[in-house]
């Protein structure tokens, strides 16, 4: 065993003498390593980052929750003509849910004049005070019972009552940007804003929130909503059907819930037997894993456009690793004279195309390390443990595979032939 170890010291400490000798072309040789690998740690940080911060997201509406939608579940962005000839989910629908699902908790119906899925360029609602307006704010109604399923946080005041809903109450809770922009220099509580002409009284501001994935200017940044009973929303916009219905289900009830709300939304739509659901339903869980999906694809795609830096990266080894066999002709002819076996010659030009290799790698771990930490004052990166273990295991791998040929060219060189080479 201590020979086996010896063996390979010494194999090593030559594999970093010939590195030595040749700096420049060493460098060069492990420079597609070095760009594979970080392109690899990168992509990984950047994947994980934009997976953990979007599962937190969706789990900050309620791991217990279920969405109801027009449109089937899924990142859909371009429905079918039959998704968008359905006929709207409607108040009428979230009161029956709120009524026949057992083990439903709270139910809400939620509807906005913008248009959530054609995002930032459809028409905004103007909000007001006094002299100072605000464009980009989004106007969203929904029940009481939103406010009770965990979705939002105040900061002051309260969220309207049910009361206030039923009586079409003229009441708001606004978002941290509609208050700063609206009441610069006053607090928000209890001063009126004017919505298409009319008049509603703050009762409540929204906690900042983090904005993530979206822009400053999407409807869907809840600092900038504007959160009205949904029947006073109806009331003023009553052109406006379509909305979307969210229900929580009672603790350890999500899969009974979740078919309740389907049969329910079947026969309150009059779905034939026959037919299939001519709406979505869609759990927290199931939205998670749909994006989990999505950004799993994203990463292997990104890692085979990258393996082409690593492919490169092994091809110079093996030529470099070839012109090395050839330059050390007589070196191998001595070894050989004097006793090395064949696997002796493949162990130490193996070594010496890993030890490249595994240099390239550590040196690209470092390098996309500090780039992803640089990246996370801008976009939400996390390196897993693996990324860093797996990039030095492919690059150390990519050296044996590389330095096969020209080992075995090595261990096959006659040792008189060898002597004799000039």
């Amino acid at each position: 065993m201590r020979f086996v170890h010896s063996g390979f010291y010494e194999n090593l400490l030559m594999a970093f003498d010939t590195l030595r000798q040749h700096k420049l072309r060493s460098f060069l040789t492990i420079l597609g390593v070095v760009v594979g690998t970080v392109t690899v740690i990168v992509i990984a940080a950047f994947v994980s980052g934009i997976d953990s911060r979007v599962s937190k997201e969706i789990e900050s509406f309620g791991t217990n929750s279920i969405y109801a939608f027009k449109f089937d579940p899924g990142f859909n962005f371009n429905p079918s003509m039959e998704e968008r000839t359905r006929p709207p989910l409607t108040e009428e629908d979230a009161n029956a849910i709120r009524v026949e699902c057992v083990n439903c908790e709270y139910v809400s119906p939620f509807m906005s004049p913008v248009d959530f899925v054609a995002g930032p360029f459809t028409e905004r609602v103007n909000v007001r005070n006094k002299e100072i307006e605000m464009t980009n704010a989004t106007v969203q109604g929904a029940a009481s019972d939103y406010f009770q399923m965990g979705v939002t946080n105040l900061a002051e005041g309260r969220y309207f009552t049910a009361t206030e809903e039923a009586e079409r109450g003229t009441v708001a809770v606004i978002g941290v940007d509609v208050a700063n922009t609206l009441f610069p220099y006053s607090n928000a509580l209890d001063q009126d804003i004017q919505i298409e002409g009319r008049n509603y009284r703050v009762i409540g501001v929204l906690k900042e929130r983090e904005i993530f994935l979206i822009g400053a200017e999407d409807p869907n940044n809840e600092n900038k909503a504007v959160y009205l009973p949904f029947k006073t929303i109806k009331q003023l916009y009553p052109a406006n059907e379509d909305c979307f219905i969210m229900a929580t289900a009672k603790p350890g009830k999500m899969n009974d819930a979740l078919e309740e709300v389907k049969n329910i939304l079947r026969r309150t739509r009059k779905v034939p037997s026959d037919k299939p659901n001519n709406f979505g339903v869609q759990t927290s869980d199931q939205i998670i894993q749909q994006f989990g999906a999505i950004t799993s694809g994203i990463f292997i795609l990104m890692v085979a456009i990258s393996s082409v830096g690593l492919l490169i990266g092994g091809i110079g080894v093996m030529n470099v690793m070839l012109v090395s066999v050839t330059e050390r002709t007589k070196e191998i002819g001595v070894r050989k004279a004097i006793g090395a076996r064949s696997i002796d010659i493949i162990t130490q030009f193996l070594i010496e195309a890993a030890t490249l290799t595994g240099l390239g790698g550590v040196l690209g771990i470092v390098i996309g390390v500090l780039l992803s930490l640089l990246i996370k004052m801008i976009l939400p990166t996390y390196i897993p443990l693996w990324a860093p273990i797996v990039g030095f295991c492919i690059s150390v791998g990519l050296g044996v595979v590389f330095g096969l040929l020209p080992a075995w060219k090595a261990a096959r060189l006659n040792p008189i032939d060898a002597l004799r080479y000039e």
